[in-house]
């Protein structure tokens, strides 16, 4: 209980918490937040890592000059290519590998078959829209590298996706950062984004028990 309570007050106190870090490393926090979202992206272990409200924090703080915005831009959204490619290949390699049984009720070469086909009649909206999904994101790339789907066009759909991510959040932070009771009730802001955020997640999980 400690930890998760540890874990939901440094989401809700993310900005407050970043503007420490900027104020003690200063231009050492931008490598900091491009790791960040370079693992919730990249790294299937690292879905709980705080995306879209570390994006539209870093945002705000930029309209409040404490970060440049177009550096933001160019190092987020080079992050959240490279963390997709890096899932992917991630996912690539060790597909094979864990998909060998034919008895498995998950890891079977069946299963390994199906994603390959879904990804490949499915598999670029699929990456974009996922994008917009806290843990789905982390997900889809790593099993879109299992279901072969080729890199080409993977990555076609990651740039795409990854650049509309963090242009809406960046930007969203940004501008709407400069008004002053979005100032005053940032946390508020923030909470709202994570329970939007994983809206779809919840309506898909419920969708899916009904159909079982």
């Amino acid at each position: 209980m400690m930890v998760i309570r540890d874990i939901l007050s440094f989401f809700i106190n993310l900005d407050e918490y970043l503007i420490s870090l900027i104020s003690v490393y200063g231009a050492w926090i931008y490598p900091v937040i491009f790791i960040v979202i370079f693992c919730e992206t990249g790294l299937v272990v690292t879905p709980f890592l705080p995306g879209d409200s570390l994006i539209f924090v870093a945002g705000t703080l930029a309209a409040n000059k404490l970060l440049y915005i177009w550096l933001l831009f160019f190092l987020l959204a080079a992050a959240a290519v490279l963390g997709d490619s890096a899932n992917y290949w991630i996912g690539k390699k060790l597909g094979p590998k864990i998909f060998r049984s034919d008895t498995s009720k998950f890891f079977n070469k069946s299963n390994l078959i199906k994603a390959n086909n879904f990804y490949e009649k499915y598999g670029g909206k699929t990456i974009i829209y996922a994008r917009f999904i806290p843990i789905i994101r982390t997900f889809v790339p790593f099993v879109a590298g299992i279901g072969r789907m080729t890199y080409v066009r993977f990555l076609a759909y990651n740039i795409i996706g990854g650049i509309l991510w963090v242009s809406i959040f960046l930007f969203g932070g940004y501008y709407f950062g400069q008004i002053p009771f979005v100032k005053d009730n940032l946390t508020l802001f923030v909470i709202a984004i994570i329970i939007i955020s994983i809206i779809p997640a919840v309506i898909e999980y419920i969708r899916e028990r009904r159909k079982n």
